[in-house]
């Protein structure tokens, strides 16, 4: 199986960003004066309020969105649109249903330039790495919601990113499929060695995904906090100080 090798590339540098919306034609800011870095290879998960940037953020950096002001960097290079360092998933996968799974994984490879036999062979690795093998010649209409979240991880992780970008991609699973991918995508991300940004309202997966977890203010002007989760991986959900974790982010809501 081919694995992925960012040497250690994929480190994030945010300086004062901020990114408003007209809402009746009247300024928005989402984002005010932000500062982050991004450690490469590490997984930090965004946590906030409706409203307090968290998608605007990750589309910042996938580069679906321009900020008003400040600097986004990726090693050292300004962010200036999309590029092939960055992969985002979605909260639906967007699978294109008239292409098999193997179809759908390969379709990034080839729209980019690479043989069809090379695209098919590195596509496989990656279905085979997310537990889909034996669904290579299967059609989305085929799959479970899981299934399909599986082929987007895939066909992000094959385009070899130094970022992944994830917006809620667990959001729309059930629960007992939500922490069966949870697990997942923990072991796909120590496996594949890329830096893993993710957007997240569930406060568990929060804890058991991340290395820090960045809280985003609903107040404007209020500062944005950052939390180490100092756990051992594999995290175990029951272990009294990966509740007390899940409990401080509550308490950063108000909800406890």
């Amino acid at each position: 199986m081919t694995s992925i090798d960012s040497g250690h590339r994929g480190e994030v540098s945010i300086r004062d960003l901020s990114k408003s919306f007209a809402i009746n034609g009247r300024p928005l800011a989402v984002l005010k004066g932000l500062n982050l870095d991004i450690r490469a290879g590490e997984c930090l998960v965004i946590v906030g309020a409706s409203g307090s940037g968290k998608t605007t953020l990750l589309h910042v950096l996938a580069g679906l969105e321009v900020a008003d002001g400040g600097r986004v960097a990726i090693d050292g290079e300004p962010v200036h649109g999309v590029g092939s360092d960055r992969a985002v998933i979605f909260q639906e996968p967007r699978l294109l249903p008239w292409l098999t799974v193997l179809g759908n994984v390969a379709f990034g490879l080839e729209v980019h330039g690479e043989n069809r036999a090379r695209a098919e062979e590195r596509a496989s690795d990656h279905i085979g790495l997310v537990g889909l093998g034996d669904f290579t010649d299967a059609y989305p209409k085929q799959l479970s919601g899981g299934m399909a979240q599986r082929v987007g991880i895939a066909r992000a992780l094959t385009v070899q990113p130094e970022i992944l970008l994830l917006d809620e991609p667990l959001g729309a699973l059930d629960a007992m499929t939500k922490i069966t991918m949870q697990e997942e995508l923990a072991r796909i991300w120590s496996e594949e060695n890329v830096t893993m940004v993710m957007v997240t309202h569930d406060l568990e997966e929060a804890v058991y995904l991340a290395d820090r977890v960045l809280v985003l203010p609903k107040e404007k002007g209020a500062a944005a906090r950052l939390i180490d989760i100092e756990l051992a991986r594999p995290r175990d959900r029951s272990e009294p100080r990966f509740v007390r974790y899940r409990e401080e982010l509550l308490r950063e809501f108000g909800l406890h």
